[in-house]
């Protein structure tokens, strides 16, 4: 008898045909579910036979409450190597194996550059104007010769300094375990604090992972130091920043404008205000979201669930 694995969110419906399931379909019945759910009620109707269930990011939080509910699961695959939805010791105290994925590295860093040009540029509004007939309703700001801040210079870090030091920007980077060697490493300037960071540029960028210490690491106090002309954008995680204290700072224009691909709730409520206001640039979490990104994910999936079914899982977390 075939075990029965469900794929949950899969939004785009690509998740069975971004790598070959044919080694494990002999031994597997796979499902895919492309609409977010988030009733648990529901999501447990729909996949408490399952012995094997594949999650995509933070998509569907599992938490203890969910996984006691869930007594056939025996593997739990999650796309990239970290996921703070999972509960993990509440994953090993029920014997759930918990795998993760690789990813292609990319996607992110190109979408977090695209944020920067699309306020940099007023993309989305200029293109919103000549839809409404209009020609030429802003001026632009330049990036050569503005200071890009960085927070956080871990890989992704990395990659969107060097993309600043191509569009001829003064990079500076901090974070709370950043060294002058690896600064020097990079080829950037080496801030002394995050408030010093946050005061001297013109464009600030976080790179940092979520954790006790960076939740809520820019409130509203950060937020003020930043010069009216300045841009955030935040493509890592929402509760990183204080979520209502950005919101004022854009409505009470504190700092020109943010542009932001993470959310505390996702899928975003169709009520929130970040749906509505004028100086945000949203993207709906895609920053992962990119053929080579599926395919190196699903590639690792089906990987995961063969080498489990062999008894020797692969990509463990703990």
């Amino acid at each position: 008898m075939k075990l029965r694995c469900a794929i949950l969110d899969d939004y785009q419906q690509v998740a069975l045909t971004a790598a070959d399931w044919s080694t494990i379909t002999g031994q597997v019945e796979v499902k895919s579910i492309n609409q977010h759910i988030d009733q648990q009620d529901e999501l447990v109707e729909l996949i408490a036979d399952c012995e094997i269930v594949v999650i995509m990011r933070e998509r569907t939080p599992f938490r203890a409450s969910l996984l006691q509910r869930l007594p056939h699961l025996k593997l739990l695959v999650t796309t990239g190597m970290r996921n703070a939805s999972i509960d993990l010791d509440a994953a090993a105290a029920q014997g759930i194996t918990v795998c993760g994925t690789g990813g292609a590295g990319n996607a992110t860093a190109e979408l977090t550059w695209a944020l920067v040009l699309g306020l940099a540029r007023n993309i989305v509004q200029e293109h919103n104007a000549i839809r409404n007939g209009q020609w030429q309703s802003t001026i632009g700001t330049d990036l050569y010769g503005k200071t890009l801040g960085v927070l956080g210079l871990g890989k992704l870090g990395t990659k969107i300094a060097k993309f600043g030091q191509a569009f001829g920007m003064d990079v500076v980077a901090w974070s709370q375990n950043l060294t002058q060697e690896r600064a020097d490493e990079v080829g950037v300037r080496f801030a002394n604090s995050k408030e010093e960071l946050l005061e001297s540029s013109d464009f600030v960028s976080i790179h940092l992972v979520l954790s006790d210490r960076t939740r809520g690491l820019i409130g509203a106090a950060d937020l003020k130091r930043m010069r009216p002309s300045a841009y955030l954008i935040n493509t890592s995680r929402a509760p990183i920043v204080d979520q209502e204290a950005l919101a004022e700072a854009l409505q009470n224009r504190w700092i020109a404008g943010a542009a932001v691909d993470v959310f505390e709730v996702e899928p975003l409520p169709k009520d929130d205000a970040y749906r509505s206001l004028p100086n945000l640039l949203t993207t709906p979490h895609i920053g992962y979201v990119s053929e080579a990104n599926y395919q190196a994910f699903y590639r690792d999936v089906v990987e995961d669930i063969r080498e489990y079914l062999a008894g020797s899982p692969v990509r463990t977390l703990t």
